[in-house]
Formats: structure tokens, C-alpha cells, sequence
């Protein structure tokens, strides 16, 4: 099992404060193409694995903050938790990517994700 990379995706009513705050504040490049009603960004590193997202709330999106795991195998991860005796949920499939979805004590939502093979 290993650890590829660690994603903040951050879910606001109206997330121009937040893009701003990236974009112009802190001088990172939003590399993602603006769709006519979703608004949004992903701030990429040096590694593919690891970015900041930041997307306005939705129906389909709502408002919050996630952490995302990006590992080698995902599959591993979930059966490791499971055995530690957590509730996970899944997995689910997008974007060419399987993940399952755990809950922090904190109650932070999270996800453990790898590349579909």
C-alpha cells in the first residue's frame, strides 16, 4: 500500500472568494477550462497526484470540504480499513478512477481513490 498523493477538494456557495484567494493571492495557475454553469478550479503541483480543488455547490455537488487519498491500490486501502473496523462506502467509479468513501472522527468527509486498470 502506498500513498501517491493527497487532494483538498473545497465545496463553497460561492466559490469566486475562494479562486481568487488561490489564483491571485497565492499566485497558483488554475488549469481548469470554465464550463458554461459549473464554476471552478483545480490548482495542480509539481505531481500529477496532487492538486486543490475548489468548485461552486451544486444539486450534484454540495457544500464542503473533502480530503482525497490517491493511492496505488485502492482496494487494499478499503480491505486495511475495514479490518480496523471502519464503515466505508463503496466503491464507486468516476473519471477513470475507483475510490470509497470514509468519515473522520471529526466527521471530515474523505475519500480513497487509485486509477481504474
Amino acid at each position: 500500500m502506498k500513498l501517491l498523493g493527497i487532494r483538498f477538494c473545497c465545496v463553497e456557495d460561492d466559490a469566486d472568494p475562494m479562486l481568487a484567494f488561490f489564483n491571485d493571492g497565492l499566485g497558483l495557475k488554475n488549469t481548469f477550462e470554465q464550463h458554461e454553469g459549473f464554476k471552478g478550479g483545480v490548482f495542480p503541483n509539481q505531481s500529477e497526484d496532487s492538486w486543490i480543488e475548489v468548485w461552486e455547490a451544486s444539486e450534484q455537488m454540495p457544500k464542503g470540504i473533502m480530503l482525497q487519498l490517491f493511492v496505488d491500490n485502492v482496494d487494499e486501502y478499503a480491505e486495511h480499513a475495514k479490518k480496523q473496523g471502519l464503515s466505508i462506502n463503496g466503491p464507486f467509479e468516476a473519471h477513470g478512477e475507483k475510490m470509497f468513501y470514509v468519515v473522520a472522527p471529526n466527521g471530515m468527509s474523505m475519500s480513497v481513490q487509485s486509477k481504474m486498470s
